[in-house]
């Protein structure tokens, strides 16, 4: 079976599951995997290290699927920023036909640049306002991301059982749930709280075609749903990362008073957690982790997982929800 949503319609896909642009996570061999197995595989632009390594890994990917797949398109606030029109200019390029955009209002400028050549934008928020600014800017789709999520969950600390409802309310495109999805029962509360399919980041780092050390993918099995700290709320930028000795350090340093970013900085660092990822050590640096860990128990193949959370999703639907009727 295969649910038919606004989202399985709109991006042309089997089924209504993304997986999300991550750093150092999404490459080739996991967005290709997520695509072949029905749902959207999305590379990351910025794990890339120039645009024309962007291009290869586009063309990498193609040669990987003749389904769809995206591209992540993140605008962090930072001094040093890279060229993103250039960047984007690889996606148009590349032919890529769905970009999935996050980060501060300068995204817009993207926007304006990926539009013209029928790129399809999928744009992460995490509060309804934004979400309807959004729209109005003409996006796509809309992926509202709950506090639950792994990475930033903004400031406003709303989780998904609101959120979710509360953006359907107010947004008229298509809309994917994010944050705190791994299962079936998490894509059929999804359909029901009003979005069209489910983004899941944190899940497919755990499956065996997620380019990280299998380490790292045991600490997503072994950390439980309380194996997260929430960091840099003190510098309204907050974070979610994943529970360890690391984190711990940062969460501790942070509380002290009068705690500065450089006083984390080395802990923190990109490059820190890219070698991490890479080489399994946790002691390294920190990396992103949502609430969903308490839910995850196994390192499947892609395929293995959405398969599976369609035909859970399905079971529900139609099996136990189903009997409840009267």
């Amino acid at each position: 079976m295969a649910f038919k949503t606004r989202i399985t319609e709109l991006l042309e896909i089997e089924h209504p599951i993304v997986q999300g642009g991550m750093m150092n996570v999404g490459y080739a061999e996991l967005a290709s995997a997520v695509s072949n197995a029905g749902g959207l595989g999305i590379i990351t632009a910025l794990s890339q290290p120039s645009p024309e390594a962007l291009r290869n890994e586009i063309e990498r990917t193609r040669g990987m699927t003749a389904k769809p797949f995206g591209v992540n398109m993140t605008v962090f606030p930072t001094i040093n920023a890279p060229d993103y029109k250039a960047y984007a200019q690889a996606i148009i390029d590349g032919g890529v036909k769905i970009v999935e955009t996050a980060g501060t209002p300068a995204v817009r400028e993207i926007w304006e640049q990926l539009k013209p050549h029928g790129i399809k934008i999928l744009h992460k928020c995490t509060a309804v306002r934004h979400a309807v600014s959004a729209e109005k800017a003409g996006v796509d789709v809309i992926s509202i991301d709950g506090f639950e999520c792994a990475g930033h969950p903004g400031e406003d600390d709303i989780p998904g059982l609101i959120l979710i409802p509360a953006a359907a309310e107010k947004v008229t495109i298509p809309m994917l749930a994010s944050g705190g999805f791994g299962d079936g029962r998490g894509l059929a509360a999804a359909l029901a709280l009003g979005a069209d399919g489910i983004n899941m980041g944190t899940r497919f780092c755990a499956t065996k075609e997620a380019a990280i050390h299998d380490n790292v993918k045991q600490a997503y099995v072994d950390n439980d749903e309380r194996g997260s700290f929430l960091i840099f709320r003190n510098f309204k930028n907050t974070a979610r990362v994943g529970k360890s000795p690391v984190s711990e350090e940062v969460v501790r340093r942070l509380a002290q008073p009068g705690a500065r970013f450089e006083d984390v900085r080395e802990l923190v660092a990109g490059t820190a957690g890219k070698e991490l990822l890479e080489s399994g050590d946790l002691t390294k640096g920190v990396f992103w982790a949502g609430m969903v860990q308490g839910l995850i128990h196994d390192i499947p193949t892609c395929d293995e997982l959405i398969n599976r959370i369609v035909a859970n999703a399905e079971a529900i639907i139609r099996g136990r929800l189903g009997a409840m009727l009267t």
